[in-house]
């Protein structure tokens, strides 16, 4: 008996040692959240905004979603000089309905990138063209995704805050759009591996490496993205975001990572399957992190994120086991139990003590990221309030994509070297 009592108490002692500091690093970002930026709300442009805004779309078969994008830019107003759909030779219809759209509003251009070269990702391959064939009178270089949704005031919002600010590079966070149940549960657990490693949006990084951008809705002065040379420092990035954003704030500018959701939605993928493939293999940021900061960050979720959850749940399936670690038993010499009272074991007690804050902890944060999800849409939208039962395979998405280089990127191809 005494020696199964030392193993678990081995055992949980262990876990102490490898939870305790990331619980800390996770509370001291954590903390920062009541002092944050406030969330961009829509805003009138003034006169000197007049066409002070490029906006660039990079396009790649995008027919089925790319309406309420092009519905949504048309509808900023006179500080946006031109919409640039850079297109990479879509079949599907894509570039017809841009067409159609500048019928109706002749700021849209219809662009076709040249050849993807060897050394680049198509995304930041197209924005970069983008960048080179838009206006050089534009003070600002808006990147915009296809998949998102801009609200009225968007773009008057942003330059105001930058300009108000003194950014030179800006990007949002979105509201997310939610239909079904599986991404429902999935897609926030997805999410909260990026809060938990990073700070929240509205609040400054200190550091050029651990910015955050976001590149679906991704302001930049047109100055400051010359002098890095455009996209070229990104050019081989599946998370070209970050890593420019990362090279802008390394260079002495500042960077900015903004809470969006009033200003622009954004509906990424259909179902829990795409949100596991596509979004789960960008979000470990592999590409803009040097070795040792992918390694600490995947030691901070799987200790705060992922095994709250599965020692919790080990305890209630085994918990004889647990009751033995707990208790701490006396024996005599002979063998005979010592008359006196069982003490608890510390270590044991403080594992679960920790686990079941963390958990808590998660929980509540549910509150707090729930007006970044527009869940008007979803069947089966009360999932969200399950997602951290979905951690686990949250951080086991993370770990799964950190060892992957993508062969395959919204319908490219790639060859590992």
């Amino acid at each position: 008996m005494a020696d199964w009592s030392n193993l678990i108490n081995g055992i949980f002692l262990g876990l102490l040692l490898l939870q305790v500091p990331a619980a800390a690093i996770l509370l001291s970002r954590l903390l920062k959240g009541p002092s944050r930026h406030p969330p961009l709300i829509p805003r009138t442009p003034t006169p000197d905004m007049l066409g002070s805004v490029s906006v660039v779309v990079p396009t790649l078969n995008e027919a089925e979603r790319i309406d309420p994008c092009l519905v949504g830019l048309s509808r900023q107003s006179y500080e946006v000089r031109e919409i640039a759909i850079v297109d990479s030779n879509s079949q599907d219809g894509t570039r017809e309905l841009v067409k159609a759209a500048q019928q109706q509003d002749p700021r849209f251009q219809l662009m076709t990138d040249d050849p993807l070269p060897p050394s680049w990702v198509g995304r930041p391959w197209a924005l970069h063209n983008g960048f080179l064939q838009t206006s050089e009178q534009s003070k600002w270089f808006l990147g915009v995704d296809a998949d998102t949704q801009p609200q009225p005031g968007l773009v008057a919002s942003l330059v105001q805050t930058a300009e108000t600010e003194g950014y030179d590079l800006v990007s949002l966070s979105p509201q997310f759009i939610l239909k079904y149940p599986g991404e429902s549960w999935l897609q926030p657990a997805l999410l909260m591996t990026l809060l938990y490693r990073f700070d929240s949006a509205g609040v400054d990084a200190q550091v050029a490496e651990r910015v955050m951008a976001n590149g679906q809705c991704f302001l930049c002065r047109r100055s400051v993205l010359a002098t890095v040379g455009g996209y070229t420092s990104a050019r081989n990035s599946f998370c070209d975001d970050v890593t420019l954003a990362r090279n802008i704030a390394a260079s002495g500018f500042k960077v900015g990572f903004l809470d969006g959701a009033k200003v622009f939605k954004v509906r990424m993928y259909e179902g829990a399957r795409e949100t596991w493939q596509e979004w789960g293999r960008s979000l470990d940021l592999k590409d803009a992190s040097p070795a040792a900061q992918l390694w600490c960050d995947l030691w901070l979720l799987f200790s705060v994120q992922a095994l709250p959850l599965l020692i919790l749940f080990a305890c209630l399936l085994f918990p004889n086991p647990v009751w033995a670690g707990l208790t701490e038993l006396f024996v005599r010499p002979e063998g005979s139990l010592v008359n006196l009272p069982l003490q608890i074991s510390i270590p044991v007690l403080a594992s679960l003590g920790l686990n079941a804050s963390l958990l808590a902890i998660r929980f509540a944060l549910l509150f707090a990221i729930a007006p970044s999800y527009d869940r008007s849409q979803a069947k089966g939208g009360w999932l969200f309030w399950l997602s951290p039962l979905a951690d686990p395979l949250a951080v086991l998405r993370i770990f799964l994509s950190a060892f992957r280089t993508p062969t395959q990127w919204r319908g490219r191809s790639y060859h590992q070297d």
